[in-house]
């Protein structure tokens, strides 16, 4: 059989090669490729804004939450598999992982089949939910759902899926490299849809084609690249009875149920800012739209650096080797920490420059924009912080506590503070929930991730036991 780990490449970097060497091989084209995804996300406002309509781009970003439910979907069962299939490595259970993978992708096509028939049916009331009630921002909106979400929503998740995949095996140069293509074809095909093929007043539309087409691209890559490399990759999209024993499937669902919460939470609530920001104006809707967008950089560092080191944490785990798996937690921590510090840094001080490259300079949207940007933009290292113990417990298995944080970060705190903080500070008190949340889930997440260390993560080197049994004890 000639999968069995790359043996020397591969088990090199999980297991022998320094730290922060380690870290960077899989955690830096993780990041490259969550900040193209970003980029390209802002491609879509700043070429919209192009038109000067503040109805085309609160079109496109109302929708934000929809769009980013497909990666809720491709968490669940990308982050999970991907958590089962480092663990399952670390005791060199090969059919594990493959049987592991082999679900993920099957779970992934048809609960996103499902989600994008219901978005077609329900394509109206789904919209007013999200802050378009607006006829004009309803329309144009409804163009960018129907284009990204219900004709190229497969695309868009399987892209995600494959790359969480791709990379537990250690390959993150590769998974990266999907979502990067599709970035950048989405940015340069933007202006060619909006403002060459389509006649004017299509942005929108232009827009979602642009997203669209890039995903499908990106999905062929993958597709090219299973077939090249399939004597080397140890994930399979087979799916077979197998992929139904051992507990698999709740394996890989019970992990990434809060990952998928947490992007799911994170949809509704911003759906709900959108919809509370939409009742004070548009202009108050496409500030805090942008100012959304922007503070996505520091948020979306750290995604890619918990994404890329989820694989190396989780097979030291269960290889025994707990020193090295802490080592990485710190580092890899401390490394998004940095970052995010100084993304807050940047965005204090070029504020209205920030907002102003995607509203015009001095009319109430830009204001509102620079404004909310100012208080977003505090919660960012509280955010990294618990990013980093969320999906530490993701990759060690410990799907109860990656659950409690998951749900606190977004929906237990940030949405009743909202309301809360809404008649108590109007317009602004919306904003100030999302840092205020940020600030106590990071507290709980130190103290949860301290508690675990000092209990279950001893430095001795564990002698290897069945992955089931290991698993089995790890979920209870």
């Amino acid at each position: 059989m000639v999968n069995t780990m790359n043996t020397s490449k591969e088990k090199e970097l999980f297991e022998n090669k320094p730290i922060f060497g380690a870290i960077m091989t899989l955690a830096l084209p993780s990041i490259l490729g969550q900040l193209i995804l970003v980029i390209y996300n802002m491609a879509d406002t700043f070429f919209v804004g192009l038109a000067g309509s503040d109805v085309m781009t609160t079109a496109v970003t109302i929708c934000m939450p929809s769009f980013m439910f497909i990666s809720a979907i491709s968490n669940l069962f990308g982050i999970g598999g991907a958590s089962v299939i480092s663990r399952a490595l670390g005791k060199k259970q090969i059919d594990s992982a493959k049987y592991a993978s082999g679900f993920a992708v099957w779970g992934c096509l048809a609960v996103t089949v499902l989600y994008s028939l219901f978005a077609f049916i329900f394509s109206d009331i789904f919209l007013d939910i999200l802050g378009g009630s607006h006829a004009d921002v309803h329309v144009n909106a409804k163009w960018y759902l129907i284009v990204t979400v219900v004709i190229c929503g497969i695309p868009t998740a399987m892209n995600t899926l494959f790359s969480h995949l791709i990379r537990s095996q250690g390959m993150s140069f590769h998974a990266s490299l999907g979502i990067a293509i599709g970035g950048i074809l989405n940015i340069a095909l933007d202006p060619l849809f909006m403002f060459v093929i389509l006649p004017k007043g299509n942005e929108a539309l232009g827009a979602g084609i642009a997203t669209g087409l890039a995903n499908v691209i990106a999905l062929i890559y993958y597709i090219i690249l299973f077939i090249i490399k399939r004597k080397n990759l140890i994930i399979s999209v087979k799916l077979s009875k197998n992929c139904f024993k051992n507990q698999i499937p709740g394996r890989v669902i019970l992990i990434g149920i809060p990952a998928c919460l947490m992007t799911l939470c994170e949809n509704i609530s911003y759906a709900i800012l959108d919809n509370l920001m939409g009742l004070v104006s548009i202009e108050a809707q496409t500030g805090v739209g942008v100012a959304k967008k922007i503070n996505m950089f520091a948020h979306s560092t750290v995604r890619g650096m918990t994404q890329g080191v989820l694989p190396l944490i989780g097979y030291n785990k269960t290889s025994g080797n707990r020193k090295r798996m802490k080592r990485v937690v710190y580092m890899s921590g401390g490394i998004s920490l940095g970052i995010s510090l100084i993304c807050t840094a940047v965005s204090l001080i070029f504020t209205r420059n920030l907002v102003d490259i995607f509203i015009h300079s001095g009319t109430n949207a830009s204001e509102f924009g620079t404004d909310f940007l100012r208080i977003l933009c505090i919660g960012a290292p509280f955010s990294a912080i618990a990013y980093t113990v969320i999906s530490f417990f993701q990759a060690a298995g410990k799907a109860f506590r990656s659950l409690i944080l998951a749900l606190l970060r977004k929906g237990i705190l940030d949405i009743p503070l909202m309301f809360v903080l809404s008649n108590a500070v109007p317009v602004y008190g919306i904003v100030w929930a999302t840092p205020i949340a940020d600030l106590v889930c990071a507290i709980v997440a130190v103290i949860l991730f301290l508690h675990y260390i000092k209990h279950h993560a001893s430095d001795n080197y564990q002698p290897q036991v069945n992955i089931e049994e290991e698993m089995i004890r790890e979920s209870n």
